[in-house]
Order: C-alpha cells, then structure tokens, then sequence
C-alpha cells in the first residue's frame, strides 16, 4: 500500500467518531430539548431526538421571524425620537 494511501487511511481512522461519543451527543442534544427536560428519565431513540431537535430549531426560526416582522412594525409606527424608540435601538447595539 502506498504511504499516500496509509496516511489517508489513518486520518479518517482518526477523525471517526465514536458510538460513545454520539450517544453522548444525543444525549446532550435531548438535554437541550424543552420538551424532553419533562420525560427526561424515559429512554428515546437518537432518530427522535434528531427529529425533535430539527423540529425546535425550525420552530425557534419561525419565532425570530415572527418577532422580527413585529419589531419592524413597531419601528414602522414609533417616533424615532422617543424615549421608547431610544430603548429599542439601545437593545439592538
């Protein structure tokens, strides 16, 4: 085998990860989940919690959006010089 070959072999070999460690990435994952806080002690496929956590981060996008098109409103509507519209833009920086 060429020494290209055995170098290339040994640096996948090396960056594999483990079962352990995605077990314990899952685990982590579920952690994080609001929903799996309440049925932490129940055990749950890897498969789900991938799907919950796609599910959350695609519900927690909505929500920026959803709160980004109201502050875009309120912006609209408020007299940029007023103490409130001073507020917003200091929680902005």
């Amino acid at each position: 085998m060429s020494s290209r070959r055995s170098r290339s072999r040994r640096s996948s070999n090396s960056s594999r990860i483990t079962e352990e460690q995605i077990v314990e990435l899952v685990s982590k994952l579920q952690d994080l989940l609001p929903e799996a806080r309440s049925r932490s002690s129940e055990r749950v496929s890897a498969s789900r919690v991938l799907q919950d956590t796609c599910n959350y981060i695609r519900d927690l996008q909505q929500e920026v959006d959803d709160l980004s098109e109201r502050l875009a409103d309120m912006l609209a509507t408020t007299d940029m010089t007023s103490a409130q519209a001073a507020i917003i833009r200091s929680l902005l920086m």
